[in-house]
């Protein structure tokens, strides 16, 4: 039996009681933020334009574009609700490894919007909805695991293992026999891809990879409902996923490692809309910043500590606007360090032309500088100091960025406080119907049907 087959038996054969009650919980979680995101982002630079386009191509009104008051065909649901999630790079992250590590990936901002529009159309129950993608997270958790993804490496791993797990929870949701899965997969491979030039670039490309792989997912299990054939092998063929994207870390036995056993998903729901990679120095600016009250106009000097691949990475270069401030501000280790200073926070409020062209902001700005201090293994790890212009000085340094669920995770609490800023933020919903998508998030298990839920969101 292939990995490709075993995966596809396992699919196939699961039910919301194969899962426990932390996968359950995770999900929801997942589920609860991704709303907050989609919102916030749902009229972001280039996602108009990118709904209107959808449109143009004329569609089946099947599942909910959110936010837009608007049912559309379900892959251009997806795709566009994707789109939105990406789009202040807020959204949760980190794949879940054997022993509670994790490796990089935005897996939840394709999986959760192909999950909510395929379960719509089918009108499925809660429990289905949940199982699928809870299927369909531990998937795309277990290929970025197995992959060796190194976000240097020049692809984009949000429409490669994001495909393929989105491809299962559209399969899953349709039904789909072990065979007709196993030719979904094959089908989604032919559409792999995405380059992280479009981050160096500082371009608004950095949100199509995930939105087409939510896409493709849905085209591919619906195609192969129809009787399409593909490869017998999309993950371990000799032209598989493995061969055709991983190199020599590869470790590809995690795949089915335990399958059925345990379940993993992102793990880090983010506290800050920007690169994650930028997460460190944000969270040593803020605990200095909380502890003292410091004045942003009496800065005389701040130098983040990095590790030198970090400095001399896409999140560590001279800070400009450029032609897309939105991207520029979130993959910006100096931009993002000035917001946190100044504003105790950083959301997607700063993330515009209008914030970055603030007067008092850029007078920081000039102020800070990356050093390429740090031990290359301590590339989730910052340490910053600032200086002050009465020679007073502090030093803070973050070894474990806010938002791992096993190392240092956001609160209830907090999480519940990101999703109501966002809601506020997008003057998407009322605070009543705010009120209302929490307790139906809470008991989604009880959902007759999805639309229970997303009739919230239309």
């Amino acid at each position: 039996m292939s990995m490709t087959d075993e995966v596809c038996s396992h699919v196939v054969a699961a039910d919301f009681s194969t899962l426990d009650d932390f996968t359950i919980a995770r999900v929801k979680t997942r589920v609860l933020d991704s709303i907050g995101v989609i919102a916030a982002g749902v009229h972001a630079p280039m996602c108009d334009e990118l709904y209107d386009l959808l449109l143009s191509y004329g569609t089946t009104p099947q599942s909910s574009a959110f936010f837009r008051q608007k049912a559309i065909d379900t892959p251009s649901a997806a795709m566009i609700n994707s789109f939105s999630m990406r789009s202040y790079d807020f959204e949760a992250i980190e794949a879940e490894n054997p022993g509670k590590k994790s490796s990089a990936a935005h897996i939840s901002g394709t999986t959760v919007p192909t999950a909510l529009a395929c379960a719509e159309r089918a009108k499925a129950s809660g429990r289905e909805f949940i199982t699928a993608l809870a299927l369909g997270d531990d998937i795309a958790a277990r290929l970025g695991a197995a992959s060796g993804f190194d976000v240097y490496g020049g692809w984009d791993n949000t429409n490669t293992i994001n495909g393929l797990g989105a491809t299962v929870i559209a399969s899953k949701l349709a039904g789909l026999s072990e065979v007709q899965l196993n030719n979904a997969l094959g089908i989604d491979l032919n559409m792999l891809g995405g380059s992280m030039d479009n981050i160096n670039f500082k371009t608004l490309s950095f949100k199509l990879p995930m939105a087409l792989a939510s896409r493709n997912a849905i085209f591919s299990a619906d195609f192969a409902a129809r009787g399409m054939t593909a490869t017998h092998d999309a993950f371990g063929g000799k032209k598989g996923y493995f061969f055709l994207f991983c190199g020599d870390a590869q470790k590809p036995e995690i795949l089915v490692q335990d399958l059925g056993k345990i379940f993993y998903g992102d793990v880090v729901i983010k506290p800050w809309s920007a690169c994650r990679a930028t997460h460190p120095s944000i969270d040593a600016c803020m605990q200095i910043v909380e502890a003292h009250d410091i004045d942003p106009e009496a800065v005389e000097k701040v130098v983040i500590h990095a590790t030198p691949r970090t400095a001399a990475g896409f999140v560590g270069q001279p800070w400009e606007i450029g032609e897309e401030p939105q991207v520029s501000g979130a993959f910006s280790i100096i931009y993002t360090a000035a917001v946190a200073i100044a504003t105790k926070a950083v959301r997607p409020e700063s993330m515009n032309r209008e914030a970055m062209e603030d007067p008092a902001l850029k007078r920081l700005i000039d102020k800070i500088e990356i050093a390429p201090t740090l031990a290359p293994d301590e590339y989730q790890t910052a340490e910053v100091d600032i200086v002050m212009a009465d020679g007073t000085q502090y030093h803070a340094r973050c070894d474990v960025p806010k938002g791992d669920i096993y190392k240092s995770a956001m609160t209830d609490e907090e999480v519940l406080d990101k999703f109501y800023k966002n809601i506020e933020f997008s003057q998407t919903l009322s605070r009543e119907d705010a009120d209302r998508v929490v307790e139906t998030v809470a008991r989604l298990e009880e959902l007759d049907d999805i639309t229970e839920l997303t009739k919230f969101m239309q």
